[in-house]
């Protein structure tokens, strides 16, 4: 099948627990909020309209909490990809947005760029982050996977899943956005992709 025709539609996991807030989570496998229980639910109906014709998933808990709702109605679970795991944080798992700042003297607000650079200790080499998505990604997009294709998994593989895509710096991927529970959907043509969407929370326009 022709990439022409093409839709990958990206999922950020819902709303994770409390405690989480304002976190480097990474590879912590926490469980989503009360909040982010209904936000999957709104996702889901959001995505009722838009059916897929194969869908994939990171197998963390979060994603998959989130992927719930939607594999609940279309009776098929997504396909788990280890590649599509959170990014290793390193020694910043774990730390609130302010305790970078104060323990490693970092600004947290500079993670992707200081990621690129492999500036985070003992976090993920962007080398192997990177070979991973990427390895995930030819998963994803291989011919018989349909033309509409859905993808749960985190912001941080989001990021780098557009970094590819549109063949741009992973730090640039700084200038987006992706909440909990948001549909980023990029049409997979073949002269130049395109973001067709960026960053829409259903659960904010269906109440």
């Amino acid at each position: 099948m022709s990439q022409e025709h093409r839709a990958l539609y990206l999922m950020r996991h819902a709303e994770v627990e409390t405690a989480y807030h304002r976190t480097f989570g990474g590879r912590i496998d926490m469980d989503i909020s009360d909040l982010g229980v209904s936000q999957a639910k709104d996702l889901a109906e959001y995505l009722r309209r838009h059916p897929f014709d194969t869908c994939f998933s990171s197998p963390m808990k979060r994603v998959i909490k989130t992927a719930e709702p939607h594999t609940e109605w279309t009776q098929a679970s997504p396909t788990h990809l280890d590649g599509l795991r959170e990014v290793d944080f390193g020694d910043w798992t774990g730390l609130k947005w302010e305790e970078v700042q104060e323990k490693h003297n970092q600004s947290a607000f500079d993670w992707l760029h200081l990621l690129e650079q492999n500036a985070i200790t003992n976090a993920e080499p962007i080398e192997a982050f990177s070979g991973r998505v990427e390895s995930a990604l030819n998963r994803i997009l291989a011919e018989e996977n349909g033309s509409h294709i859905g993808v749960f998994c985190h912001g941080g593989v989001i990021r780098m899943l557009l970094a590819l895509i549109l063949k741009l710096p992973v730090f640039q991927m700084s200038s987006f956005e992706f909440n909990y529970a948001s549909v980023t959907v990029i049409h997979m043509k073949a002269s130049r992709p395109e973001v067709q969407l960026s960053n829409y929370c259903p659960w904010q326009h269906q109440k």
